[in-house]
């Protein structure tokens, strides 16, 4: 296949899990918007850039070799990273969409419907950084091997996406809870990187990692905006 046919087609089986996720959205009656949900996949995709920059900067000589190299690199510098700069993404996203619409404020009184809400969109801005990354790898590596693994890396971004999308609202009213979900997310994410990295069964456990990690932002979200007894505040 040539290269660009190769690139396309990895766009697109990246991007069906957005097309899945926007459908489930309508059909389940979740209160975001069309243009809610793009811009919340537009901050997730914004995300790639302030990643890429820090997984630069954080190259060192010390990190080559060894098991201190495998811990840094799948770790801090990849997942770390990633997670990071999703977090200072989402926090934009929110600043904003309370300023543009105040009643979507979620900086507001800590409640069960906001973490929710973070939830929701954080999983769509993971599958936004999901889309630039698999266009990156496939730049370097258009193998069928790529596009399958990119295919669940997609759901694992999401998955993690879900988890900083909750730290994000929650990080002025509980910075404890908010950081445990962020150092979750990071912890999820160095696991699927290193598993992923080995051949052979731990590939396959790395794919059930990002499933699993999947199945249970859905469960949460879903569970979420089917409970009626909202909003006190959460202590």
């Amino acid at each position: 296949m040539p290269g660009p046919l190769v690139l396309l087609v990895l766009v697109l089986i990246s991007s069906s899990p957005v097309i899945a996720v926007y459908a489930w959205f309508r059909l389940a009656n979740y209160q975001i918007s069309l243009t809610r949900f793009l811009f919340a996949l537009l901050a997730g995709a914004a995300a790639f850039f302030p990643a890429l920059i820090l997984q630069n900067l954080l190259t060192f000589s010390f990190a080559t070799q060894g098991r201190t190299a495998v811990l840094y690199n799948f770790f801090i510098r990849v997942a770390f990273t990633e997670e990071l700069s999703r977090l200072l993404m989402l926090f934009i996203f929110f600043f904003i969409s309370g300023r543009v619409k105040p009643d979507e404020d979620l900086s507001r009184p800590l409640t069960f419907n906001i973490i929710k809400k973070g939830t929701a969109i954080g999983l769509v801005a993971g599958l936004g950084f999901a889309i630039l990354e698999s266009a990156r790898y496939a730049a370097a590596d258009m193998s069928i091997s790529i596009v399958l693994l990119r295919f669940f890396t997609a759901a694992l971004h999401g998955a993690c996406g879900s988890r900083v999308g909750a730290a994000a609202v929650m990080f002025r009213t509980n910075p404890f809870q908010a950081l445990m979900r962020l150092l979750t997310a990071v912890a999820i994410h160095g696991i699927f990187n290193f598993m992923a990295s080995l051949s052979g069964l731990p590939s396959l456990m790395a794919i059930l990692i990002a499933l699993s990690a999947a199945a249970s932002s859905i469960m949460t979200i879903h569970s979420g905006w089917n409970n009626e007894e909202d909003p006190q505040p959460t202590p």
